[in-house]
C-alpha cells in the first residue's frame, strides 16, 4: 500500500491541503495516522475517496448528503438512497433551469429594451430598466424621487 503525505494527496486529487484538512474533520475521510515526526499519512484509497466527494459534489449533493453516501452500509439500502437523492437533485435541477430560464427572458427583455432607447433617444436615453425598478419601488411603497421621463 503506497502512502502519501497530505500535499501528495491534495496534489494528486486536484484540491487544497486546508480542503484534505476539512473533509477529515468533517468526518468524510477517516482520520489519518502520523508518522513519528507528525505527518499525516493517507492511503492509496483515499485518492479515490476524495476524488468520489467532488464528482458528487459537482453534481450538486452537500457534504451532509455526501457524508450519508459514504457511512452507510452498500446494498439494496444504499442503492435506493442513491437514488432518492439523484432524484431530489434532478427535480431540484429542473426547478433552477426554469427559473433562469424565465430570468434569462426578463433580461432578453430588458436588453432590447435598453438599445430600443439608446437608438431611438441616443444621449437623451434614460434606462428603462432603472425606470421599471423605480417604479416597481414607488408601487412598493418604497420612498424614493421618480426620475421624470424627458421627451
Amino acid at each position: 500500500m503506497s502512502e502519501l503525505r497530505i500535499g501528495e494527496l491534495a496534489a494528486r486529487v486536484g484540491v487544497s491541503i486546508d480542503t484534505v484538512r476539512f473533509y477529515e474533520r468533517r468526518r468524510l475521510l477517516p482520520r489519518a495516522p502520523r508518522t513519528s515526526g507528525g505527518f499525516r499519512v493517507f492511503s492509496s484509497e483515499t485518492v479515490e475517496r476524495v476524488r468520489f466527494i467532488k464528482q458528487a459534489q459537482e453534481i450538486g449533493l452537500s457534504l451532509e448528503e455526501i457524508k450519508e453516501l459514504l457511512t452507510n452500509q452498500g446494498g439494496a439500502d444504499k442503492c435506493r438512497r442513491v437514488s432518492q437523492l439523484l432524484q431530489a437533485k434532478l427535480a431540484e435541477i429542473e426547478t433552477r433551469i426554469t427559473a433562469m430560464k424565465n430570468f434569462r427572458r426578463t433580461l432578453a427583455r430588458h436588453l432590447a429594451a435598453c438599445e430600443r432607447e439608446l437608438q431611438e433617444r441616443g444621449k437623451a436615453a434614460e434606462c428603462p430598466v432603472i425606470l421599471e425598478i423605480e417604479h416597481r419601488n414607488q408601487r412598493s411603497g418604497a420612498e424614493r424621487p421618480r426620475r421624470e421621463r424627458r421627451k
